[in-house]
């Protein structure tokens, strides 16, 4: 189990960390890793990989309430519940605050299943073959769900905001 850790480990606390937070991050790490060891007979030859980031899938699940309250609010007001330091790099974090709240909206918005499928790839870096291993769907619901997502991900991000609010902040 100390090998699967260290081989898998902090690429398996960036993707938590990306979903839900560092803090939950942790316990979801911390609890995929007890699972894992708890039914390590049903590892057998299959690829350790998918099987972790298939268990910490289902535990990011048990959050996702969690998830999609935490991006609707970072779609309403742009601010990072878990950030502790907001004077350093204000100037910076200004422009992104709103593609950061745009971005969060979308992904609040997205079906769970193209969410998932989209964070597995953009944040844990799988590949579609694991996504689908990893959630246990066809390769073909992997690469349509990804699609669907990419697509709503480019128009929202493609529409200009200042072109749909009136200058007394008001939407047209």
């Amino acid at each position: 189990m100390a090998d699967l850790f260290d081989a898998h480990g902090a690429e398996l606390l960036r993707y938590c960390t990306g979903r839900v937070g560092p803090t939950v991050a942790e316990d979801v790490v911390a609890d995929t890793f007890l699972i894992a060891h708890q039914r390590r007979h049903r590892l057998a030859d299959g690829p350790a990989r998918a099987w972790l980031y298939g268990i910490a899938s289902n535990l990011l699940r048990r959050h996702r309430r969690s998830e999609t309250r935490a991006l609707r609010a970072l779609a309403r007001t742009g601010r990072d519940l878990d950030q502790t330091d907001i004077a350093d790099g204000a100037a910076a974090r200004a422009d992104a605050s709103a593609l950061t709240r745009r971005l969060a909206a979308v992904l609040a918005a997205l079906p769970a299943r193209q969410r998932d499928v989209l964070l597995l790839y953009a944040v844990a870096e799988l590949g579609y073959e694991e996504i689908a291993r990893t959630l246990d769907i066809p390769l073909g619901s992997v690469q349509s769900a990804l699609h669907r997502a990419r697509v709503k991900l480019r128009a929202a991000l493609a529409t200009d905001p200042a072109t749909t609010a009136s200058p007394d902040g008001g939407s047209r």
